[in-house]
């Protein structure tokens, strides 16, 4: 697999086109990309916070046609990649209704409230405040800018000489995942259908979705891959993704056929083969995922229960990972 040197700004990859890259990839640490064609130009996503967006703009400003955005396209709806969207001044915003509607759900000021109030959210609260709320300037974000242009299932977008196809390809990671694909580069942008060296989370579903995503993005067989979080790749990093989730999924069942729980069942697969991938506590709302998935029946956990259960699962980790050097010193 060839990735691209994992620093941070834009990646000129070819003919009008690049992406953006946060380091290190993990909670809320988002790519984008733009697309400029003929005095046209497209931004895929913006990011967690108003000054990183502004800053992403001032990079593509410097590059050829970059100073001005036309069209924003928002993959999903994610924080960290449409909480910047109101200071992309002049946008047309395209988004999927269903994405625009789980937008328009969101609270902007709770993320910005966590780094106050995180303490009285028990564990949950204490696992956003360490993954998010203390590394994000939520200021600014106080009304969101939804799509103002919407679409179901597919548009196809002109951009100067170039196309731009718009798939939604979820429910899968989020109630509605579009990727951007322009044919005539053989370039993709996928969202959080991709998230390269990290584990992805499910949060819709249902993962048998995801694994068809991934087949879908191979079949478009595009040279450069330009994912959700880490570092811009070709297409075996869609291929090592689908292996992970038909790994998980091979693994799940047997433990839920067994009658293990969710819980016991995350801490219980084998995941030495991604040991390296970053928020590995992410295996428990995929593994609750899949049981819920199995077994319509099985109590519900809110994201609060998850996001507490993943909390405990990261202690847990750092725990066996100090534990494993302390055995190898």
């Amino acid at each position: 697999m060839t990735n691209w040197p994992f620093r941070h700004g834009v990646h000129d990859l070819g003919n009008g086109l690049y992406g953006y890259v946060q380091p290190d990839g993990t909670w809320g640490w988002s790519n984008a990309g733009l697309v400029t064609s003929q005095g046209q130009t497209l931004l895929v996503d913006t990011l967690m916070s108003v000054p990183l967006t502004r800053d992403m703009l001032a990079a593509f400003a410097r590059v050829d046609g970059g100073d001005r955005i036309d069209l924003l396209v928002n993959t999903h709806a994610n924080p960290d990649h449409f909480f910047g969207n109101g200071v992309v001044e002049g946008a047309e915003i395209i988004g999927t209704n269903k994405a625009r509607a789980e937008m328009a759900a969101f609270d902007p000021r709770a993320l910005a409230d966590l780094s106050t109030n995180y303490r009285s959210m028990g564990e949950a609260g204490e696992f956003l405040f360490e993954t998010m709320g203390r590394k994000f300037d939520f200021s600014g974000v106080d009304e969101l800018a939804l799509p103002t242009r919407t679409f179901d299932e597919t548009l196809v977008l002109r951009l100067g000489d170039k196309t731009v196809e718009l798939t939604d390809l979820g429910p899968a990671h989020t109630d509605s995942d579009t990727i951007a694909f322009v044919p005539e580069d053989r370039v993709v942008f996928t969202g959080d259908l991709l998230f390269n060296e990290g584990h992805p989370v499910v949060w819709a579903g249902p993962l048998t979705n995801w694994i068809a995503a991934c087949e879908f993005i191979e079949a478009l067989n595009p040279d450069i891959v330009v994912p959700g979080h880490g570092p811009i790749c070709d297409i075996q990093a869609v291929r090592n993704m689908r292996g992970y989730f038909e790994h998980l999924r091979d693994e799940a069942r047997g433990r839920f056929d067994a009658g293990l729980d969710w819980r016991t069942a995350a801490r219980d697969i084998p995941m030495q083969e991604y040991a390296h991938w970053t928020d590995p506590e992410r295996v428990v709302a995929n593994v609750y995922s899949l049981f819920k998935q199995w077994d319509p029946d099985m109590e519900s956990a809110p994201p609060p229960v998850l996001f507490a259960e993943m909390n405990r699962y990261r202690h847990e980790h750092v725990e066996r990972m100090e534990q494993g050097c302390s055995h190898a010193h």
